[in-house]
């Protein structure tokens, strides 16, 4: 019984994180960053899933964090492709040291 509860506390995130919701929210799983955004999410890092509870638990996020993505994206009418941002103009600053 004990285990049984330790097992749903492991699958539960940390933090919520709902794919395409919003330009800010970020999940991290190990060195892995899932950044959301409305029309990608980005992935930044690495992660290493050891052969241990710790990997276990991790891979059980990770599962859960692509699977809510794909939820995500099945249940919309998706277009082919998502057009690129237009690159910013970059703003120029005068220099503090002159």
């Amino acid at each position: 019984m004990q285990q049984d509860k330790h097992r749903a506390k492991a699958e539960q995130p940390s933090d919520s994180f709902a794919p395409y919701a919003d330009e800010a929210g970020v999940r991290t799983i190990g060195a892995l960053s899932f950044e959301n955004g409305t029309d990608r999410i980005a992935l930044h890092g690495s992660l290493d899933l050891t052969r241990d509870k710790a990997g276990l638990t991790q891979a059980r996020l990770l599962k859960q964090t692509l699977d809510a993505i794909v939820k995500a994206l099945e249940g919309e009418d998706l277009p082919d492709t998502v057009a690129e941002a237009p690159e910013a103009a970059p703003n120029s600053v005068p220099n503090p040291f002159a």
